[in-house]
């Protein structure tokens, strides 16, 4: 193994990635374990995280799972608990589980602002709350959230989604600034529109899709392996002096007039 190669090399960690069963989920799992990383799927969808569990060992890749709500508080740390028993260890987390629900600013209930909070802030403060105690003890950790061009920018309908990923960036510089001098980094990562299940509707609206494309300088969406270098970066030896980061992958979006 070349020296680029060990910097980057994830062979021997282990990392808990949430919403594993679809979309940029399984995109950040594949890209971590295709670069060495044992990882945990997590979602609520047993069937679904078996199956892509599956597929990435099939292609040579290690890979286990963890069926959980990540906004019920005593699962999340079950779930942390029982990655460190079985792999002995837990060297990565990635929260990525993320949601939105639209709505006007008026008439948008309290339940679904609720709810929207607790799965896209409260329970990344959970999983990264008990994932930083393992990686304390040894003096080693990567915490990465995922976070969203919404961290910085708004768009109408979806405001709790844009109160959340706006505090999961601030949650991730004040984890940075805790951890740093005890060998915990915590980075963000902020996607621009990628090609999801979820937004494969907008994609083939002529009217979204043409603004969108306009918009961004890339004009095009992004395709969530694109995803991949970004988080191995993060969880590596790579990255290991950047902490407190919100790194955009967005095709150049935000940089745009």
């Amino acid at each position: 193994m070349t020296a680029l190669e060990t910097m980057f090399s994830l062979q021997g960690r282990v990392a808990l990635v949430t919403g594993g069963s679809r979309g940029l989920g399984v995109a950040l799992a594949e890209a971590l374990a295709s670069a060495g990383a044992h990882v945990v799927l997590a979602g609520r969808d047993r069937d679904a995280l078996e199956a892509n569990a599956a597929a990435i060992r099939d292609r040579g890749g290690s890979a286990s799972t963890a069926a959980f709500d990540v906004t019920d508080e005593a699962a999340a740390a079950a779930a942390v608990a029982g990655t460190v028993r079985e792999r002995g260890r837990l060297d990565i987390l990635v929260n990525n589980a993320g949601l939105a629900r639209r709505g006007a600013f008026e008439q948008y209930t309290s339940e679904d602002w609720r709810y929207v909070v607790d799965v896209n802030l409260n329970a990344c403060f959970y999983l990264a709350r008990e994932a930083a105690k393992p990686m304390l003890a040894r003096g080693y950790g990567r915490i990465i959230n995922i976070a969203s061009i919404a961290s910085f920018i708004a768009r109408p309908t979806i405001a709790p989604y844009i109160a959340t990923k706006h505090a999961l960036a601030g949650l991730t510089k004040a984890m940075a600034v805790e951890f740093a001098a005890r060998g915990i980094t915590a980075n963000a990562i902020a996607p621009g529109y990628f090609v999801t299940d979820l937004t494969r509707h907008l994609a083939a609206d002529p009217a979204f899709n043409g603004w969108l494309t306009a918009r961004t300088p890339a004009a095009r969406w992004g395709e969530p392996h694109e995803l991949g270098g970004a988080v191995v970066f993060l969880a590596s030896p790579a990255s290991a002096y950047v902490n407190g980061h919100i790194l955009t992958v967005d095709g150049g979006m935000t940089a745009s007039m």
